[in-house]
C-alpha cells in the first residue's frame, strides 16, 4: 500500500479523535496503534488545538502530512468507537478499509434527541442545586432555566454559532430566564435561590477541556495542553462575562456558601445520592454518551459525590474530600473501562462534574465586579483548590492503575 494514502486516513482518524475531545496523549497512542497496522514504521505526530502535522516512514520513504482540525466538541460515544476501531486493528488494515470504518463512525447522528438531552441537562441543573442548599424553588426554576438553557444553545451550535458567542449568549438567556422564575414565584431573591442561579449554567462549563489540558500536562503534551486550556479559560470567560452581566442588572448579592449539614442522615443520604446520580447522568446524556455509559456515569458520580459530601459532614475541608471523592471515581472507572472497554475519559469526566464549586465560582465572579478583591481572592483560592482536588484525585488514579503513566521514556 501506498505510505501516502495510510498516513493521510491515519490522520484523518487522529483529527476526528481530537475534535470528540480526546486527549493528545492517547490520540497518539492510537494512531501509532494503526500506523503499525498498515506497515508503517516510525510515526511523529505534532499537535495542536486546530492542527495536527504527521510524519511518517517506511524504508527508505518518508511523508510528512499537515491538517487544519475544525473548533472543537465533546462526543463521548466516538471517542469510545474510535478508542475502539484503534485497538482491535491487526496487521494487514487497508487505507480502503480504515476509511470506511471511519466513514461510519463520522457518519452516525447523535444518540438523542435535542430535547431529551435538554431533558437531562434541566434535571442535572436541579440536582446541582439542590446538592448546593437551593430551595424547592430555586430547584425547580433551574430545572426549566438550564433545560431551555441547553435547547437554545443546542439550536444556535446547529447554525454553526462561534462556541463563545453562544457560551456568552446563553449564560445571559439561562441567568435571566432563572430570575423571572423566581420572580414570577413572588419571591425575592434570597441566598436560598443563589446556587439555583449558578448551577443552571453549570452546562456551560467546559469540563472535559479542562480535564483533558491537565492529563495532557502530566504527560508532556505542554503545547497542546496549553492551547486546551487557554480554549476552556475562554469559554468559561464567556460564561462568567453573561452571568455577572445577569447578576449587575438584576441587583444580585453575594451570599456565603452554604454550610453543609451537620449530621449525617438516611433521608439527607438518600436524596443527596438520588441528586448525584442524576446530576452525573444528565451530563453523561449531554456529552453523547451510550446507554449504559450514562448509567455508569451516574453510579460513579453518586458513590463519589457520596463519599465527598460525608467526609466534608465529618470535618474534612472541600479540597482533601474533593481529591478523595475523585480518586474514588478514577479507580472504579480503571475497573469499568477493563469490564467494558469503554474510554476512561467518558466515565470520569461527567462522574466528577457534581463536585465544580460553582458557588464559590459565582462568588469570585460577583465580587471582582463589585470591587471586593479580598473576600473575592479568598473564593477564588477555595475554588481553585477544589478544582484542583478533583483534576488531581483522577490523575493520581491513572498513576495507581496505568503503568505507563508512572515512567517516562
Amino acid at each position: 500500500m501506498a505510505l501516502r494514502e495510510a498516513l493521510q486516513v491515519v490522520l484523518r482518524f487522529g483529527s476526528l479523535m481530537l475534535r470528540a475531545g480526546d486527549t493528545v496523549f492517547r490520540v497518539r497512542e492510537a494512531m501509532g496503534l494503526l500506523a503499525r497496522s498498515m506497515g508503517v514504521e516510525t510515526l511523529q505526530v505534532h499537535i495542536g488545538l486546530d492542527s495536527m502535522v504527521v510524519t511518517a516512514r517506511r524504508g527508505g520513504e518518508q511523508v510528512t502530512q499537515a491538517s487544519e482540525i475544525a473548533p472543537l466538541g465533546i462526543n463521548a460515544w466516538r471517542i469510545t468507537a474510535l478508542d475502539r476501531l484503534a485497538r482491535s486493528s491487526r496487521a494487514g488494515l487497508s487505507p480502503v478499509q480504515l476509511a470506511a470504518d471511519l466513514d461510519a463512525i463520522e457518519a452516525a447522528p447523535p444518540l438523542r434527541s435535542t430535547f431529551t438531552v435538554a431533558l437531562g441537562i434541566g434535571l442535572a441543573s436541579g440536582a446541582f442545586s439542590y446538592l448546593n442548599g437551593g430551595d424547592t424553588q430555586g430547584t425547580a426554576a433551574a430545572i426549566l432555566a438550564g433545560g431551555l438553557g441547553q435547547a437554545l444553545r443546542a439550536l444556535l451550535f446547529q447554525r454553526q454559532w462561534n462556541q463563545y458567542a453562544v457560551t456568552a449568549l446563553c449564560a445571559v438567556f439561562t441567568a435571566g430566564l432563572y430570575c423571572l422564575i423566581i420572580a414570577a414565584m413572588g419571591s425575592a431573591f434570597s441566598a436560598a435561590h443563589a446556587a439555583g442561579f449558578i448551577f443552571s449554567v453549570l452546562f456551560l462549563v467546559p469540563g472535559f477541556p479542562l480535564v483533558a489540558s491537565l492529563l495532557d500536562l502530566v504527560q508532556h503534551q505542554t503545547v497542546a495542553a496549553m492551547a486546551r486550556l487557554a480554549y476552556a479559560l475562554m469559554v468559561l470567560l464567556a460564561a462568567a462575562i453573561g452571568l455577572s452581566a445577569v447578576a449587575a442588572i438584576a441587583g444580585i448579592a453575594v451570599e456565603p456558601a452554604m454550610a453543609s449539614p451537620s449530621g449525617v442522615e438516611p433521608l439527607t443520604l438518600a436524596l443527596r445520592a438520588l441528586a448525584s446520580f442524576a446530576g452525573g447522568c444528565g451530563f453523561a446524556v449531554l456529552y453523547n454518551s451510550s446507554t449504559r455509559t450514562v448509567l455508569a456515569v451516574g453510579v460513579l458520580s453518586l458513590l463519589g459525590n457520596e463519599l465527598r459530601l460525608a467526609l466534608h459532614d465529618l470535618g474534612m475541608g472541600l479540597p482533601p474530600a474533593t481529591f478523595i471523592g475523585a480518586l474514588l471515581v478514577g479507580l472504579l472507572a480503571s475497573a469499568v473501562q477493563a469490564a467494558w472497554t469503554e474510554s476512561r475519559i467518558v466515565l470520569t469526566v461527567p462522574s466528577i462534574i457534581i463536585m465544580t464549586p460553582g458557588l464559590y465560582a459565582f462568588q469570585t465572579i460577583v465580587l471582582l465586579n463589585q470591587g471586593e478583591i479580598s473576600p473575592a481572592i479568598q473564593a477564588a483560592a477555595t475554588c481553585f483548590f477544589i478544582v484542583g482536588g478533583m483534576a488531581l484525585g483522577l490523575v493520581a488514579a491513572r498513576f495507581l492503575t496505568e503503568r505507563q503513566w508512572t515512567i517516562e521514556r
